[in-house]
């Protein structure tokens, strides 16, 4: 098991970097855990994650990348619910990386 510290908290994630406990997400932990990706979060990766973190609230599921992409392009619009802005802003794994960072479990048909 890993783990990731986050102030003075130590956090458990599973053998992919996600975390064990949803429970425990906040914003520093998302900013914690896209810094250990290489990535700082800008107000654009925000919008998908509060997204992201909305689906999983209306459905119990992570999205997978094509119906990311869909509800990304349903709530706010086509240009930025599409492949190519979603790739740009999660380092080409949009559904798996954004799902990470939102604190959600990882998209069960994602590779």
């Amino acid at each position: 098991m890993n783990t990731l510290t986050v102030g003075a908290r130590t956090l458990d994630l599973d053998k992919d970097g996600y975390l064990v406990d949803l429970n425990e997400w906040s914003p520093e932990v998302a900013n914690a855990l896209a810094a250990a990706e290489g990535l700082e979060l800008t107000p654009e990766h925000w919008q998908i994650l509060e997204l992201l973190r909305q689906f999983y609230a209306e459905f119990q599921l992570s999205p997978a990348t094509r119906p990311l992409i869909k509800y990304t392009a349903l709530k706010l619009g086509p240009q930025k619910g599409n492949s190519l802005h979603l790739n740009t802003l999660f380092n080409g794994t949009p559904a798996k990386l954004a799902a990470k960072l939102a604190g959600l479990p990882r998209p069960t048909n994602c590779l």
